[in-house]
């Protein structure tokens, strides 16, 4: 996990994103470990940048869709697609020929 928020730290410095990129890290940590804890494990994480706009894209093992549940106040897991739906402008999944998903998140 670490390593996935250097690598969003660094790549969005040098893109000029540094307004997001503590959003953006905080959405990548939740959609890896989703992958981690879901989806089979994490096969990729991608950057993508348009503008202002910068997107962030995890492809993991399974075709199931991503839940985002309403957790109970005292529930330990749950409220991590609530945190990625708060940060981002929009997010989704894709779910390409092949036994994987990809979940991506944009933010401006």
């Amino acid at each position: 996990m670490a390593s996935a928020r250097r690598f969003v730290g660094s790549t969005l410095t040098a893109w000029g994103g540094d307004g997001v990129v503590f959003d953006a890290q905080l959405v990548v940590s939740e959609l890896v470990t989703n992958a981690m804890r879901h989806g089979g494990g994490a096969i990729q994480l991608r950057l993508l940048c348009h503008g202002p706009e910068y997107a962030c894209v995890v492809t993991d093992f399974s075709k199931a869709a991503p839940i985002a549940s309403s957790p109970d106040v005292f529930a330990e897991f749950g409220r991590g697609l609530r945190l990625v739906e708060a940060l981002s402008r929009a997010w989704g999944w894709l779910t390409p020929a092949g036994p994987r998903k990809l979940v991506w998140a944009v933010l401006v």
